[in-house]
């Protein structure tokens, strides 16, 4: 299993249109295969910063989906919104 983390700033008058872009688009990102779960954190500190925290069968999975028709949708959309270059990472479980 793969977990990817996505770290991204908003300005404050861009939040509504995020927001609105992610529940627009969550439930066809859990259907891409391979995705086995996708969660909307907001840090608890910056109401503007949000992290995507999804779970991918492996690498191979993710890299599909951000290949997709989908991901070419969402991306660029949300990518207009941002205040500050995204951070992204995936990790694996160790145990």
């Amino acid at each position: 299993m793969l977990i990817r983390v996505v770290r991204m700033t908003f300005g404050p008058e861009q939040v509504p249109a995020f927001l609105a872009l992610f529940q627009a688009s969550e439930n066809r990102i859990r259907q891409q295969p391979g995705c086995r779960h996708l969660e909307l954190w907001q840090d608890a500190d910056n109401p503007a910063v949000y992290c995507t925290y999804s779970h991918w069968d492996d690498a191979a999975a993710l890299d599909n989906y951000r290949k997709s028709t989908l991901f070419g949708e969402v991306w660029p959309a949300t990518k207009r919104l941002f205040a500050a270059t995204p951070v992204a990472f995936s990790v694996t479980p160790v145990l």
